[in-house]
């Protein structure tokens, strides 16, 4: 019992830290973050925007997310793959859990758990991440007191 309520105070802590770097965005619809622990570890962040050297609008004129606007998962793996370090057996702390298509690359790079606040509109990548054995925890507030 002890060891889950100190689990879930370390979570409670990513994930505001995570919230802390998704205000990184210059997005304007959706600001979301990610962090990615190893071992008790920090070992990538990210938020989701466009691929370095880009103009930072995220957004179309019809206020559409641009199609080459990277999530926030997406970019903390992204930089884990241009570090030293592996994402095998890690956990992903995320504002927002994750799409489809980035439910992919968590599976692909080894990321074991996925903790997140706010449940995407489409479920389909939480589902798939279930279904490949990712361990998955909602924790809807973690500003709340213990």
């Amino acid at each position: 019992m002890k060891e889950i309520k100190k689990q879930l105070r370390y979570d409670k802590a990513y994930l505001r830290m995570a919230k802390t770097w998704s205000e990184l965005s210059h997005c304007e619809r959706k600001k979301v973050g990610a962090i990615i622990v190893k071992d008790g570890m920090i070992i990538s962040d990210g938020f989701n925007g466009t691929p370095t050297g880009f103009d930072n609008c995220c957004e179309n004129e019809n206020g559409e997310t641009n199609w080459f606007v990277l999530h926030a998962e997406a970019n903390a793996i992204l930089k884990v793959a241009k570090s030293t370090h592996n994402c095998k057996g890690s956990t992903l702390y995320l504002t927002l859990s994750p799409c489809k298509d980035c439910s992919k690359l968590v599976v692909q790079s080894g990321i074991e758990r996925v903790v997140f606040i706010n449940k995407y509109k489409d479920t389909s990548g939480i589902d798939f991440l279930a279904n490949a054995g990712i361990k998955i925890d909602h924790i809807n507030n973690p500003f709340d007191s213990e």
